[in-house]
């Protein structure tokens, strides 16, 4: 789903979104901010490409980055969770990868972790994009962000 029948469909169910981004840096917010009216459903977004700000901004625990790295689906579910709670939406991604260039053996180059987070609970997952290029896996990454807020969309009730 794209980003304006994404914002139409959280529109017709009265849901808010948050999302709390790290190697797309803002892209999804910025998708969704490019459609008129969006402001009817996008509550904030958060960019914490740091793990200061990812301490600062959302909570997110010392000892978890420091025994799973800010690469993970641990840290991606903090996020989600945290950008939810400091928020007025109703659901929440994250996304934090490693968009390249570089990359680790442990952690390649293309890998994404994502979380998304709602009132019930949250959902994380690892989709290892490839060594495509920083522009592609960034791309890839925000574009699999909206699928995941699609999906919870049309999972949840009106509010």
């Amino acid at each position: 789903m794209n980003a304006p029948d994404l914002i139409d469909l959280c529109r017709t169910k009265g849901l808010k979104i948050a999302t709390a981004e790290s190697c797309t840096g803002g892209m999804v917010g910025a998708w969704l901010t490019d459609v008129p009216g969006s402001s009817d459903v996008f509550d904030r977004g958060f960019i914490t490409y740091s793990n200061a700000a990812k301490r600062d901004m959302l909570g997110i625990i010392q000892a978890t980055l420091d025994e799973f790295g800010a690469v993970s689906e641990q840290i991606a579910h903090e996020m989600a969770v945290g950008a939810l709670a400091r928020s007025q939406a109703d659901l929440a991604v994250s996304i934090t990868g490693i968009a390249g260039p570089g990359g680790s053996e442990h952690k390649p180059e293309g890998r994404v972790c994502s979380g998304l987070a709602t009132r019930e609970g949250c959902q994380t997952e690892t989709i290892e994009f490839g060594a495509m290029g920083r522009a592609k896996v960034r791309y890839a990454a925000a574009d699999h962000a909206l699928t995941l807020l699609s999906q919870a969309a049309l999972a949840l009730g009106a509010r």
